[in-house]
């Protein structure tokens, strides 16, 4: 694990258990409800914080372009072309075949 994302959920764990514990006291002590909401909205601040560094860091890579195999795809295509299917056709179908392809993986 990535150490800043390590430092990131400590600190927003930290501001969690202060956020609970202040909201605790502020309300025990002076039920001030500007200090609660202020408060409150810091914790949640942290929470977004926190959510968007684990959505950040967990990302996948997109994987490098195989040329070779892209090569051999143009070259199939451009066969089928000439042997007289449709261009736009045979096109579409491929599209079709990558975006099946992706949604599965």
């Amino acid at each position: 694990m990535n150490t800043a994302l390590k430092r990131i959920r400590i600190m927003c764990a930290a501001i969690f258990v202060a956020g609970i514990a202040g909201i605790i006291v502020t309300s025990i002590v002076s039920n001030n409800n500007g200090g609660i909401i202020a408060i409150g909205l810091v914790t949640s601040i942290a929470a977004v914080v926190l959510l968007t560094a684990s959505t950040i860091s967990t990302n996948k890579h997109i994987d490098a372009f195989d040329e070779v195999a892209a090569e051999q795809l143009e070259k199939r295509v451009s066969a089928l072309i000439t042997s007289g299917a449709n261009e736009d056709a045979v096109r579409e179908a491929v599209r079709a075949a990558i975006d099946l392809g992706r949604s599965i993986s």
